[in-house]
């Protein structure tokens, strides 16, 4: 049997339709120092609620940067939504962009702004230059307008623009 990846307590599990090995697949491409991990296959039990083929993937267990996620072939019942979205902090500019290109690669155009995106899988994801958030918890107030202000301008976050915005 094999190992799980950690043994971290809280897990996201991610419900796709019958992609999921494609997702992870995606994710792994993105995300350095990733891997995946066990892979769980439905039965012949079961086929009159999940609909899937017996021997088609039901779970494959991923880790992107450390964080262990789950994802789940489990039809078309449920979609993703913005209600829900994984952050990815950044250092650079650079990062950002890396991140904001390989993310929104066939993505939903209409679901960016303001450093928010949905990857082509329908996933949500902010890509946000960690300096934000000190700025946005600067105690002045009139710093923090100008910065809020130039982030609802922005899909993708531009960390020069908002580093000028907040007079650094």
């Amino acid at each position: 049997m094999e190992k799980r990846l950690t043994q971290q307590r809280i897990s996201s599990n991610l419900w796709f339709n019958k992609n999921a090995e494609e997702a992870v697949d995606f994710y792994l491409g993105i995300f350095k120092n990733s891997q995946k991990g066990r892979i769980a296959r439905y039965g012949k039990e079961g086929f009159e609620f999940h609909g899937m083929p017996e021997g088609s993937v039901m779970t494959i267990e991923f880790a992107l940067d450390g964080q262990e996620f789950i994802a789940l072939n489990g039809g078309p019942h449920f979609q993703f939504n913005e209600a829900i979205s994984f952050v990815v902090n950044c250092k650079t500019q650079e990062e950002v962009d890396y991140y904001w290109e390989k993310l929104t690669e066939g993505g939903d155009v209409k679901a960016q702004m303001c450093g928010w995106l949905k990857d082509k899988f329908g996933v949500s994801w902010q890509v946000v230059p960690e300096e934000l958030t000190d700025m946005l918890q600067d105690p002045d107030a009139a710093k923090v307008a100008k910065v809020s202000n130039a982030v609802f301008q922005m899909k993708k976050l531009d960390l020069p623009k908002l580093r000028e915005a907040y007079g650094k």
